[in-house]
């Protein structure tokens, strides 16, 4: 990690912490909201940025985490254990559908994950007795005040959030890391050069649904209440990957960059347009995208200043 870069990491995670301090309950809770985002960012970006591979199973793995987490904390399981419970069963839940689905490639890949929410969404439903089915399932009330309980679930995102990022920084400065990279570039010549590439692919998408799924445990808890349509919201899978392609793909610190803006660009747009809201936020990504393909982070800003100083 270069100087920069760990400045870059200490102002940003001074700033955060300050939030409980000197925001209100609203940028609280926004800040909350944007942790999540940048974790499930950060989850997506192991098999869909380092790897390359298409997934839309964000969406499956936090709902199958909210409602692991959520059931057995019904059950009078504390909550910190519940949500370990729930990273358990979403790391297993990854990791076997890892070895059948990662043999599939390209499209056949992605259609094949984005169906997995859906049927685990119907699987929910008919799970009367356990999961409270179509009316959703209340968790225990913490008995705590809004204050204090925003500020305790805000520093458990961020904690949260923090693991994600150190756990990214050591898979991209790792053998894993250099072989997902090869994967991404050309899977069958990494396969002839000895790269175990399906070792690699479902590490990799292991750690994808192990943080999906402990968000989804911590957003369950936060929130008190956990519905299917809510959990599996496809919205989990398509917004994380737009976050990603706003920031870099495959980079460290490119996930919860375009974390940020991508949330900050909905607020600005959601306030000052909110009949257009949803076509002027994509027209923006779409510009983002198309004029910083390779993310926010390959925006060369000391180019454009020496520019700037040579025209003046």
């Amino acid at each position: 990690m270069t100087k920069t870069q760990l400045a870059f990491v200490i102002v940003g995670a001074a700033v955060i912490l300050a939030m409980p301090l000197i925001g209100s309950n609203y940028t609280l809770r926004l800040s909350t909201i944007m942790l999540m985002y940048a974790t499930l960012a950060m989850a997506w970006n192991f098999i869909g940025g380092f790897a390359g591979y298409p997934s839309f199973g964000v969406a499956a793995f936090f709902g199958l985490g909210a409602y692991a987490g959520a059931v057995v904390q019904s059950r009078g399981i504390p909550v910190v254990l519940a949500w370990g419970f729930a990273v358990i069963i979403g790391s297993l839940f990854a990791y076997a559908l890892g070895l059948v689905l990662l043999r599939l490639r390209g499209h056949a890949f992605a259609i094949a994950t984005l169906v997995i929410a859906e049927v685990l969404r119907e699987l929910t439903n008919g799970m009367t007795s356990l999961t409270g089915g179509g009316m959703g399932l209340n968790l225990p009330f913490f008995g705590w005040g809004p204050d204090a309980l925003g500020r305790f679930f805000f520093y458990a995102m961020f904690v949260l959030a923090a693991i994600t990022l150190i756990t990214t920084y050591l898979v991209a400065n790792s053998r894993l890391g250099f072989g997902l990279t090869c994967i991404k570039q050309n899977e069958d010549a990494a396969d002839i050069v000895g790269i175990n590439t399906t070792r690699y692919k479902i590490i990799a998408f292991t750690l994808s649904g192990c943080f999906a799924a402990a968000a989804g445990a911590l957003y369950a808890s936060w929130t008190g209440y956990v519905e299917p349509a809510d959990a599996y919201d496809v919205l989990f899978s398509i917004k994380p990957i737009l976050m990603v392609l706003i920031g870099g793909m495959g980079t460290v610190f490119g996930p919860m960059l375009g974390a940020v803006v991508f949330l900050l660009l909905d607020e600005i747009v959601w306030r000052n347009f909110l009949q257009l809201h949803t076509g002027i936020l994509g027209l923006l990504i779409v510009i983002l995208i198309l004029f910083l393909p390779a993310g926010v982070l390959s925006f060369d800003w000391r180019t454009l200043l020496k520019k700037k100083a040579v025209t003046a």
